[in-house]
C-alpha cells in the first residue's frame, strides 16, 4: 500500500509539503512530489503531525460514573473507595464495552498509543486485567497499548497483592506500577518501592508509579523512588506520575529532590485535568493548583509528559480522550503560554511521550513509522487552542479514520 499526502503544513517548516508513505513507513518528504500512489489526499494546508500519545490513563475504570454512588467529598480517597463494589463486578465484556468507547474516541482524535494503568488488588483480583487484556487484543491492529500492573490499594497494607502483581506480569502486563504513598507508614512505603523494583528486575520491566498524589508535603516517596532507581541502575526506565506533593514542598527540598530525579533519569507525568479537580479541595484562598512543578522539572532537564488519566469515573466526571483538550488545560495549569513553552507542551504528547513508551521509529521524518494525524489548524498553537477537526488519522500508512465536521450559519 502507498499513500501520498499533499499540501501539508509541517512544524518548523515554511510552505506546504507532501509526504509519501509505503510499506507502513514515511519514505519521502518534499515539495511538489509527483509520485504514483494507491491513495492520494490533498489536505489543503492543514497541519500534519505524528500520531498523538496518551502515556497515562486508567481504561479499566472509565465510564463507570453513572453506575456507582456519587463522590460526595470529591476527594481521591472517596473516589477509590466507591469503586470497590463496582470492581468486583467487572467482566471482560463490561470492560471492553466501557473502555472500547474511550479507545475509539482516542483513535478518532488522533491518539494511536496509550499506556494504561490497571488495578491489581485483592478487591477485584485480576478481573480488571483480564478485561483490559481482551481490550488490547481487540484493538491491537490500530492502537499500541502498554499495560501497567497498578496496586491501587497498596501492597503492604493489601496482603496478597504481591502475589497478584507477580501473576499480572506473567499474564501480560508490560510495566510494573506502584503507589507507595498509599501505605500506612514511611517504612511500608519504602518496602513497597523495593518490592516494585524487585519485581521489575525479575521481569526486566520498566516501572511506572503513581507517586505522592496528594497536596500534603508530609509524603516524600518521590525521593525514595529516585534513590532506588539509582541504586538498582534503573536510570531511564522509571516513570513517576502525578507527584502533586512536589508542588507542596518548600523550594529548598523541592530543588533537592528534582536534582535526584534528573540524575536518576526519571520520566515525569503530570495529570492536570484530574489533579486540578481532586487536590486542594479543602483549601481556602489561595487554592493550590494540584499539579507538579512542571517548569522546574523541565529546567532541570527532566522529560515531562501528561495524560488524560480519567474519563467519566469517580475521580473525574469529564474527559473525551482528546489529548489536544488535555494540552489546553496543561497550558493553563502550568502557565506554559510563551511560544517556546507552547511548542514544549505539544512535544509532551508526541516526542516526549514517545520517549516514555519507547516507541520505535516514532516521528515525522523519512524512515519513521507512518502513524500520523491531520489537524484542521495552521500550527500547534491553533490546534491546542481549538481542538479542531482531525480529518484523517493514519495508521501504518493507511487511513483508518475520516472525520467530517461541518457548520452551517443561518443568519
Amino acid at each position: 500500500m502507498s499513500l501520498l499526502i499533499k499540501n501539508c503544513k509541517l512544524r518548523n517548516k515554511e510552505g506546504l509539503w507532501d509526504l509519501y508513505c509505503e510499506d507502513k513507513t514515511i519514505s519521502k518528504i518534499g515539495q511538489g512530489l509527483d509520485l504514483a500512489a494507491d491513495t492520494s489526499i490533498d489536505v489543503e494546508g492543514s497541519l500534519l503531525v505524528p500520531a498523538l500519545i496518551d502515556p497515562h490513563i486508567h481504561l479499566d475504570k472509565v465510564n463507570i460514573l453513572d453506575s456507582v454512588r456519587k463522590n460526595v467529598s470529591g476527594t481521591l480517597t472517596e473516589a477509590i473507595e466507591i469503586i470497590w463494589d463496582r470492581k468486583r463486578q467487572y467482566t471482560d465484556e463490561d470492560v471492553i464495552e466501557r473502555a472500547g468507547l474511550v479507545v475509539e474516541s482516542a483513535i478518532k482524535n488522533g491518539t494511536l498509543a496509550i499506556r494504561t494503568h490497571v488495578d491489581i488488588d485483592t478487591v477485584g483480583g485480576l478481573k480488571p486485567l483480564k478485561g483490559v487484556l481482551a481490550l488490547r487484543e481487540k484493538y491491537k491492529d490500530v492502537m499500541t497499548m502498554q499495560l501497567v500492573a497498578f496496586p491501587q490499594e497498596g501492597i503492604i497494607k493489601d496482603p496478597g497483592c504481591d502475589k497478584l502483581m507477580d501473576e499480572a506480569m506473567q499474564m501480560g502486563c508490560d510495566i510494573v506500577g506502584g503507589m507507595p504513598a498509599n501505605e500506612n507508614t514511611p517504612d511500608d512505603s519504602l518496602a513497597h518501592v523495593k518490592f516494585c523494583f524487585d519485581l521489575a528486575e525479575k521481569y526486566d520491566a520498566d516501572i511506572d508509579m503513581h507517586v505522592d498524589e496528594t497536596d500534603d508535603p508530609f509524603y516524600r516517596t518521590l525521593e525514595m523512588v529516585a534513590d532506588e532507581t539509582i541504586k538498582r541502575g534503573w536510570e531511564g526506565r522509571v516513570t513517576c506520575g502525578h507527584t502533586c506533593a512536589l508542588a507542596a514542598y518548600d523550594d529548598h527540598y523541592a530543588a533537592y529532590v528534582i536534582e535526584k530525579v534528573a540524575r536518576a533519569g526519571i520520566h515525569m507525568i503530570t495529570n492536570p485535568v484530574t489533579n486540578l479537580m481532586l487536590q486542594g479541595r479543602n483549601d481556602k484562598q489561595p487554592i493550590r493548583r494540584g499539579i507538579t512543578r512542571v517548569k522546574e522539572l523541565l529546567e532541570a532537564g527532566v522529560n515531562v509528559s501528561f495524560g488524560q488519566d480519567c474519563v467519566n469515573d469517580t475521580f473525574y466526571p469529564l474527559g473525551s480522550a482528546d489529548m489536544l483538550q488535555v494540552a489546553n488545560v496543561t497550558i493553563h495549569a502550568a502557565q506554559m503560554s510563551l511560544p517556546p513553552e507552547l511548542e514544549k507542551v505539544f512535544d509532551m504528547i508526541t516526542y516526549d511521550a514517545a520517549k516514555i513508551m519507547k516507541l520505535d521509529n516514532y516521528g515525522l521524518e523519512e524512515g519513521c513509522a507512518a502513524n500520523l494525524v491531520v489537524i484542521d489548524a495552521q500550527n500547534i498553537r491553533e490546534a491546542m487552542a481549538q481542538a479542531p477537526n482531525r480529518p484523517y488519522v493514519i495508521k501504518d500508512g493507511e487511513i483508518i479514520v475520516k472525520n467530517v465536521r461541518t457548520t452551517e450559519f443561518n443568519f
